[in-house]
């Protein structure tokens, strides 16, 4: 049974999350699934886990994140299987390493399904209110102010407002505040960062329109049909174990919103722009508040407007565009690859120029959203303020773009809240472990000056972070943490077993004068494998026979990351004067007093920072630490 609201400074929560999208709402579940009671606060109860651009999960190295999520307990990869309408599994054409699934969703179905997931979960309080302010004292933060004049209170506080600080869309000359269209903006926050001398920062980010499906001419484009086996992103193996119990909840006559994994997949379409649309671009760019000056902040260099593309790529005779569906009861169409903030009558009229698209009716307008972002080299690795403690930031505020990178961090900074609480050691996830360690690690260690997006090219040990062995590779975070219910935990435990029993079977037991494993790296099919291993399931021997097929090249990424498991056993006292080491550049002593490294293997990746430098910085510390 829920309790009612708590107010005052001596009946405090243990855990607030101001914001409710995709870190939000994966801050929100960590921290109760870890026990602690948590208040959930947002400015819009009914945009819960809203999809504010493409409904799409998944993707690039985002696939292999939201694998991860699930990995430790978290909800986007079961949210996304039981609402999506498409399922691809992208890179087929090269190794298994980067290959990565990638979700259509349902648009709706899928914050429902979160929304009543938040609603029906123990120890969460879900309130809508604005937070306008937080509480501090003593550098510490207390509690947090709404915009009814409640004030909140809690131990530790996480921060996920996503677009929504000071949020400012642009339409051509058009202005209007608001951090999604038809929604908000959060100004008070911003201000209270700022008296806590917390640094803001701007960025840009944008979307396309929104058009009628039934205006669209799909004989003039290209089907792009669903995987007829999808690529799920839930380990469903661990999960329960019959279909209809995904859409149990533990209250009488409720049922999550969804329906099987896989089930009547629907159809994406390819166009591209024409001669006609580059035209009616150029002649307009002087309206572009991006090419006006009226934007001045960075946007996202990887999902590139329109205006730039025929700006940074003019080699490009076309670019191509994909018409994606919002939903299975709605015609509202997303079309990716035209991301714009060109007046509307410039997108009415260039639409048109698209093949397919001539007749087409516009439901929503492209439009480009400006927002503040706290530089993340002003956290720890824990994604805990620097400034103020018990406080922790996830997702865009982060300087990051994706739902997929936004969920992970709220997953990691809710449970990194509870642990604080606990006085445990914090969750910090290292590179060759997991995509999200890599995510976190560049942010918190090189920052960003645009909104970054995850790739496979980031992780050196990529090899290794395989979408398929995200569950085990993860495991021991998923039961030192308890983010697992018990029974899923037995069912992970039992998968890491048997993986590594018929791993070490394979590689040792013989077939042919060869051992099975052998056999495999020459390319060959064994007639005949040992007995049980054929009546394992296709997820075990998935990763039994990934291990043994790239074994030597996983061993020599172990050797590798090894030797900077030396360099993160230096610890680094977060008081260490930098500024005082004879024989260190200044340029990396003021960096290095701005990041405050754990270890020497953080130090090293200090943008700046060069190999002598790291070589002063280690005779300091031996010398420090003989004294």
């Amino acid at each position: 049974m829920k309790s009612g609201l708590k107010f005052g400074q001596e009946n405090p929560y243990e855990v607030i999350v101001c914001g409710a999208g995709h870190a939000g709402c994966e801050a929100a579940l960590a921290a109760t699934r870890m026990g602690a009671d948590t208040l959930m606060l947002t400015g819009n109860i009914d945009t819960v886990a809203q999809m504010s651009c493409n409904p799409a999960i998944g993707g690039q190295a985002k696939g292999q994140i939201v694998r991860e999520i699930d990995a430790l307990g978290g909800a986007m990869a079961m949210n996304t299987d039981t609402t999506a309408i498409q399922f691809r599994l992208l890179n087929t054409s090269k190794g298994p390493a980067v290959q990565a699934p990638r979700a259509q969703c349902d648009k709706k179905a899928y914050q429902f399904r979160m929304k009543h997931l938040l609603e029906v979960q123990d120890g969460l309080t879900l309130f809508q209110a604005m937070v306008e302010g937080l509480i501090f004292k003593n550098d510490k933060v207390v509690g947090v102010k709404t915009s009814f004049g409640i004030e909140f209170y809690g131990q530790t506080v996480v921060v996920t407002t996503g677009t929504f600080l000071r949020g400012l869309m642009h339409i051509g000359q058009k202005k209007s505040e608001g951090g999604r269209l038809g929604d908000h903006t959060a100004k008070g926050l911003s201000a209270s960062f700022l008296e806590a001398g917390i640094k803001l920062e701007r960025l840009k980010t944008g979307t396309p329109p929104r058009l009628l499906g039934n205006s669209m001419d799909f004989s003039k484009m290209e089907e792009q049909p669903g995987d007829k086996k999808p690529t799920l992103f839930a380990f469903h193996d661990t999960h329960a174990r019959e279909a209809e119990e995904l859409f149990h909840v533990e209250h009488p006559d409720q049922k999550l919103a969804g329906w099987k994994p896989g089930e009547n997949q629907v159809s994406c379409w390819m166009t591209h722009t024409s001669e006609d649309t580059e035209e009616i671009v150029r002649d307009n760019l002087h309206l572009s508040p991006m090419y006006s000056g009226e934007i001045e902040s960075t946007g996202p260099r990887y999902c590139p407007s329109i205006e730039d593309k025929y700006v940074r790529f003019a080699d490009k005779e076309r670019h191509k565009l994909y018409l994606e569906p919002e939903g299975r009861n709605t015609d509202e169409w997303y079309i990716n690859g035209l991301s714009t903030c060109l007046p509307f009558e410039v997108q009415d009229t260039m639409l048109r120029t698209i093949p397919g698209l001539e007749n087409v009716l516009m439901l929503r307008p492209a439009y480009a959203v400006e927002y503040d972002f706290a530089p993340p080299t002003q956290l720890y690795p824990n994604l805990e303020s620097k400034k103020i403690e018990n406080l922790f930031f996830a997702g865009q505020i982060n300087g990051t773009s994706g739902y997929e990178e936004a969920g992970c961090q709220g997953l990691l900074a809710g449970a990194n809240a509870v642990l604080k609480i606990r006085a445990q050691e914090p969750l910090v996830i290292a590179r060759d472990e997991a995509y999200m360690g890599v995510l976190v690690d560049d942010l918190v260690t090189k920052g960003t000056r645009e909104p970054y997006r995850m790739f496979t090219s980031r992780a050196e040990h990529r090899l290794s972070l395989n979408h398929a062995s995200a569950e085990t590779r993860l495991f021991p975070y998923a039961k030192r943490l308890g983010l697992l219910p018990s029974d899923r935990l037995q069912r992970v435990a039992e998968k890491v077993n048997a993986v590594n029993t018929w791993t070490e079977c394979l590689e040792t037991k013989r077939v042919k004068g060869s051992t099975y494993a052998e056999v495999v790296r020459r390319g060959e099919d064994p007639s005949q494998w040992p007995d049980g291993f054929g009546q394992q399931g296709d997820s075990v021997k998935e990763q039994v026979l990934y291990q043994i097929r790239y074994q030597g090249y996983i061993q020599r990424e172990k050797k590798t990351a090894a030797k900077f498991k030396d360099l993160e056993k230096i610890r680094i006292s977060t008081n260490f004067d930098y500024a005082g080491l004879p024989g260190l550049r200044k340029e990396s002593a003021q960096k290095l007093t701005d990041i405050r490294p754990r270890n020497l293997a953080q130090a090293s990746r200090v943008s700046g920072v060069n190999p002598a430098d790291i070589s002063v910085l280690m005779v300091a510390l031996a010398a420090s630490n003989q004294k």
